[in-house]
């Protein structure tokens, strides 16, 4: 008993001792600051003592303190109806109203600030601060886990003590394609990843890399789907149209990720990966998670215990510390893609797309506050002892998409994406049980510039001079849509996009076109069925051939009354999907799907099988030279379809676990590796479907 106490004591006298160090580094920065600034002033017009200013200090810094402590987390909570977004921006003002009511509870009466200056005032207190009390807490094991405890607030209050095997915390480095990893593992770009893979401090290497094959739907949505929900059936696109609705299904609306994963849990029987005591963070979909932050399929439900998607951002920013911190990266990030856009425009880089407007609050917004917030609540998840967590970081996918996969201004992202994992690694040292890391993506990216860039018309453009319809002289950019907005939307509060809404057609016979990277959608909204290629021709003759022999065209696929699905090239190449062979003796049978290497096939038989499949699909062309695809939606870096890189991510797992065994073909195997390894850690007992396991394999 007397241990017991013993060790209590000291751990009291250890956090007393920290605050009072806190404290008193927070004096001397309030002294310091009003020597520095004008209108900050800890003594009266006709001049006070050393000591009296020092007093005056020390009893500001520390009402300041305890004001951030107790009130701060009250204000956050009151403000739960502003949108996160916006919270960020408030933190300043809410910041500097608590230090001149700081001020104004002095016993010594002495302490002024001008508003403006309190704000500046406050931050650099709370920067400091928690500079100061991390150094302090990082020496101290116990204090250190209790730190990140409070940071994302995930207590497993009334539950039962965590099991003692291994958990697994799997990352998604969302659009980091396998040859980027491995490029920037050699340039020394990810030393953490590159530690788990080469053993460069000596211990040896921990973990594998292997590379997968995404589905003809190179893009989050679909390979999410298939990791969490294991199935990514009828998910032929980004978008697309469907036509018993009448409604465009778009993967990073929340209202259709609602949709998808209901689909998914049908046909699997199952609620996911994460359905037994797990952690879904930053995602599309669930997985089935209990512990949900940040997940768009759950953005348009009433709040409520089910519905915690943007808890996360209010965890984080209860901590004015945190709260500062972020906001002052997230003006740095805003500064720093303003002078790499001008950079790019006066060294006239090419290929090159816009990224004015609110790109830069976007890309803000992925690179630091959703990464911020995701990674704390992933440490929290953690310390919490959660059997399986699955975390979404989508940084690299966004500046990649307008800066190019290979350019200098994603080496940063890459650079702070690994100190992410490095924060995660350390925060499982201090878990209440051991943790296996799995580091991994949902698709790469393919560089090249835009379809619209190279022709001067976009593909909604092609088709409507295919069909005999007036095209406009002018033609207009094809909205790009990435992860990182929608996330930007539901932070808002704005889950749903008006310009995404359903188009209307001018004319009844007038087709939908939609994009998805390089990879088009053609329907025709006026027919409940899919369309043949008789039908087609009957209607516009010119279309398919015009489509077919555009230099910018890959290939097409469409349905055909003779021969079910059929793939069209350039001359009239027309050759029936059940005749395209993968024999390396039997090339030419693949046509134009020969440049598109192995699998190509296999992908587009797939598609041609899901019920919502376009009247026709089209992929853009691919250069296996240069690896460059063109996109039809205004992006430099694109994924969607096939062509390149966009189709070959990766996963990073520990030698500890079995191998993932053969070619991983499609994120529905990558699930069924994944339920494989819960099974091995003894973690949540997912039903294994042996027959979806068949044919995930």
């Amino acid at each position: 008993m007397g241990g017991v106490r013993g060790v209590r004591w000291r751990r009291i006298a250890g956090q007393l001792g920290r605050s009072v160090t806190v404290w008193a580094v927070s004096t001397l920065t309030m002294l310091a600051l009003a020597a520095l600034l004008p209108d900050f002033r800890l003594q009266s017009a006709d001049g006070d003592s050393a000591t009296r200013i020092a007093i005056t200090a020390a009893c500001g810094a520390g009402a300041f303190g305890l004001l951030s402590a107790l009130v701060w987390p009250l204000l956050v909570r009151l403000l739960l109806l502003v949108p996160a977004l916006f919270l960020g921006l408030l933190v300043f003002a809410l910041n500097g109203s608590l230090l001149l009511l700081a001020l104004r509870l002095n016993p010594t009466g002495q302490g002024e600030a001008a508003p403006e200056t309190a704000v500046i005032v406050a931050a650099v207190m709370s920067a400091v601060a928690s500079a100061t009390g991390g150094a302090l807490a990082v020496r101290d094991d116990d204090a250190y886990r209790r730190r990140l405890l409070r940071l994302a607030d995930r207590r497993r209050r009334g539950t039962p003590p965590c099991p003692a095997g291994p958990g697994l915390v799997c990352v998604q480095l969302d659009g980091v394609g396998h040859d980027v990893l491995t490029a920037a593992v050699r340039a020394g770009q990810l030393p953490t990843l590159a530690r788990l893979l080469t053993g460069a401090d000596g211990t040896g290497p921990t973990h594998r890399l292997t590379p997968w094959r995404t589905d003809w739907s190179s893009q989050t949505g679909a390979s999410q789907l298939g990791i969490l929900h294991g199935s990514t059936f009828d998910v032929p696109a980004f978008r697309w149209y469907e036509k018993e609705r009448g409604e465009v299904m778009v993967c990073n609306r929340p209202t259709s990720a609602a949709e998808l994963q209901r689909r998914a849990m049908i046909r699997t029987g199952e609620r996911g990966l994460l359905a037994m005591d797990g952690a879904s963070r930053g995602n599309l979909f669930s997985g089935g998670a209990g512990e949900q932050a940040l997940v768009l399929s759950i953005a348009t439900r009433r709040r409520g215990r089910e519905n915690r998607s943007r808890a996360g951002y209010f965890a984080y920013f209860s901590d004015p510390a945190n709260a500062v911190r972020t906001a002052l990266s997230f003006a740095a990030e805003i500064g720093r893609e303003t002078v790499q856009s001008v950079r790019a425009r006066l060294r006239q880089e090419r290929p090159r797309v816009s990224r004015g407007g609110l790109y830069p609050f976007i890309r803000a917004f992925a690179t630091v506050v959703e990464r911020d917030v995701v990674v704390a609540a992933v440490m929290g998840d953690l310390l919490a002892g959660r059997s399986v967590v699955y975390a979404d970081l989508v940084a690299y996918d966004e500046v990649a998409h307008h800066s190019g996969p290979h350019s200098r201004d994603v080496e940063q992202v890459l650079r702070r994406l690994d100190r992410s994992v490095a924060l995660i690694e350390k925060a499982a040292e201090h878990a209440p049980r051991p943790y296996h890391l799995v580091i991994l993506s949902d698709h790469g990216q393919s560089p090249g510039e835009t379809f619209r860039a190279r022709y001067g018309l976009t593909l909604a453009d092609l088709v409507r001079a295919g069909c005999g319809l007036p095209v406009p002289r002018r033609a207009e950019r094809t909205h790009s849509g990435a992860e990182a907005r929608a996330a930007v939307r539901a932070a808002l509060g704005r889950p749903d996009e008006p310009d995404e809404a359903p188009p209307r057609p001018a004319r009844r016979l007038e087709p939908v076109v939609l994009a998805s990277g390089n990879l088009g959608l053609i329907s025709f909204p006026d027919t409940p069925h899919r369309l043949t290629k008789e039908e087609i021709d009957l209607r516009h003759p010119a279309l398919l051939a015009t489509l077919a022999n555009h230099p910018g065209v890959g290939f097409l696929l469409v349905r055909s009354e003779e021969h079910g699905g059929v793939v069209l090239g350039p001359a009239g190449t027309e050759i029936p999907l059940a005749g395209l062979g993968e024999h390396p003796g039997l090339g030419e049978h693949l046509g134009p799907l020969a440049p598109f290497g192995p699998g190509a096939a296999e992908a587009v038989r797939r598609t041609h099988a899901f019920p919502h499949t376009a009247d026709i699909m089209v992929n853009s062309c691919y250069d296996p030279q240069t690896g460059e695809v063109l996109a039809f939606e205004e992006q430099i870096g694109s994924h969607g379809g096939l062509g390149g890189a966009q189709s070959r991510p990766f996963l990073l797992s520990p030698l500890a676990l079995s191998a993932p065994g053969g070619e991983l073909v499609g994120a529905e195997h990558v699930h069924a590796v994944l339920r494989r390894w819960l099974g091995e850690l003894s973690g949540p007992e997912v039903p294994l479907d042996t027959d979806g396991d068949r044919r995930a394999a």
